[in-house]
């Protein structure tokens, strides 16, 4: 067991220092034994003892470690980032349309949801990270606008983005290498509802990401949270590019974390949504997009599992 390492996670701190003080007492008691054998009966319950009090906190700091490796691996808090695309004012409609119904179902999944900007949504949840990971990418709306006379049906595009937040990651950012401005936190209609700059924007100069924070009251917890998001936009960056370099041999249908891939049609005049890498179709659109996403979640879970299974 490495107590040194386990010394420097906050976690298990406590912990480590129980056990490095039940072998310093195994330790003297095998020591006195050692100096006089006929005391070895009376100490062999002290003995038993220690043993047993080791092995549970061994059990307990490996509960600890195996919880970290689970949230490096499911992350239970996420930043979800929709952006309008082509199509004009029926684009931003369509993306806040899309954020209305990823709240939703949020909500029905019992997780805690926070507004950070415009389109810009923190989620919090045992299991957020696993059903969302696979709603980044393009989504498409065909319908006729409410503005359009001639009943043409029209097409747009938002881009949704998942951004896992992980404690740990592998990269460091050069604060050098950042951007940051600030600025008074708008309310609705434009507004300004803070009197001090509390709200925030990073740029981060080498590869051209922008962050913008606005949520909290404070300066530094919104350039915390601008920061945490930042992190994970770099790392999803990171992610894309790995996957593009092994992207030739790539035979799952759901893909990566690509956000310039096409990923699900939104067809109101037929009733239909259809995601593309899986080629499912499902009805009563109004109905999903009120944030009833149950079945489609299901189906992606269900040909993940199955290509997960699938021989190498």
């Amino acid at each position: 067991m490495n107590l040194e390492e386990y010394k420097k996670n906050h976690k298990t701190a406590y912990l480590a220092q129980i056990y490095e003080k039940l072998l310093k007492d195994e330790a003297e008691i095998l020591l006195m034994i050692e100096k006089d054998p006929s005391m070895k009966d009376l100490a062999l319950a002290d003995l038993n003892s220690i043993t047993e009090q080791k092995k549970n906190t061994e059990a307990q700091i490996n509960t600890i470690i195996e919880s970290e490796k689970e949230e490096i691996e499911y992350p239970t808090e996420l930043i979800l980032e929709i952006r309008a695309g082509t199509g004009g004012d029926e684009a931003n409609i369509f993306a806040h349309q899309l954020m209305e119904m990823y709240d939703r179902y949020a909500e029905t999944q019992g997780w805690e949801t926070k507004l950070i900007d415009d389109l810009t949504l923190e989620i919090k949840g045992k299991t957020v990270y696993d059903l969302l990971k696979y709603e980044t990418g393009v989504h498409r709306v065909q319908r006729i606008p409410e503005t359009e006379k001639m009943g043409r049906v029209h097409t747009s595009t938002a881009s949704v983005a998942i951004l896992p937040i992980r404690k740990k990651v592998r990269f460091v950012i050069d604060p050098t290498d950042l951007h940051v401005e600030f600025s008074r936190a708008g309310g609705k209609g434009g507004q300004n509802v803070n009197k001090v700059e509390t709200a925030v924007r990073i740029v981060h100069i080498p590869t051209g990401l922008d962050v913008r924070s606005t949520a909290e009251r404070s300066q530094s917890a919104n350039r915390e949270t601008a920061m945490a998001i930042l992190t994970s936009k770099i790392a999803l960056l990171k992610e894309e590019e790995e996957a593009k370099k092994f992207s030739a041999n790539r035979k799952g249908q759901i893909g990566t974390a690509d956000r310039s891939e096409k990923i699900r049609t939104y067809n109101f005049p037929q009733d239909r949504i259809t995601d593309h890498r899986i080629k499912e179709s499902w009805s009563n659109i109004h109905t999903i997009m009120a944030g009833k996403l149950d079945d489609i979640i299901e189906k992606l879970q269900s040909v993940k599992r199955s290509e997960e299974a699938l021989p190498n």
